[in-house]
C-alpha cells in the first residue's frame, strides 16, 4: 500500500524554521521525483520546491532562498527545511510523487499545517 506521511508542521513565530518529513512506503522511492507543495486558505495549490532523482533542485520563487528541500533514500524521505518563515508561508503543506517531472503526481501525502503567527 503506498502512502506518503508529512510531518513536522506547526504554529511558528515570524523568523522561525521548521523542518518538515515526508516518510513514504510501498513504491520505490529512489525513482521518483519528489515535491513539495502548498495550498493557503482560497488559494490554488503551489509548488514550492522538487528534488530528482540525481538530487537536482528547483524551487517556487516565492520561496527561493529560505526553502531547502533533500532527500534521503534509505529512510525514503524527503524533507523540506523552512527558513525565515512569514504568515504568508502558512498553508498545508503537501508532498508529491512522480515518475518524471512532466508528469502528474502519481502519490500525494495528506499534508502537515504551517501556521505563521506572532
Amino acid at each position: 500500500q503506498v502512502q506518503l506521511v508529512e510531518s513536522g508542521g506547526g504554529l511558528v513565530q515570524p523568523g522561525g524554521s521548521l523542518r518538515l518529513s515526508c516518510a513514504a512506503s510501498g513504491f520505490t522511492f529512489s525513482t521518483y521525483v519528489m515535491n513539495w507543495y502548498r495550498q493557503a486558505a482560497g488559494k490554488e495549490r503551489e509548488l514550492v520546491a522538487s528534488i530528482g532523482i540525481a538530487g537536482n533542485t528547483n524551487y517556487g520563487d516565492s520561496v527561493k532562498g529560505r526553502f531547502t528541500i533533500s532527500r534521503d533514500n534509505g529512510k525514503k524521505t524527503v524533507f523540506l527545511e523552512i527558513d525565515s518563515l512569514k504568515p504568508e508561508d502558512t498553508a498545508m503543506y503537501y508532498c508529491g510523487a512522480k515518475r518524471f517531472p512532466w508528469l502528474r503526481n502519481d502519490y500525494w501525502g495528506q499534508g502537515t499545517q504551517v501556521t505563521v503567527s506572532s
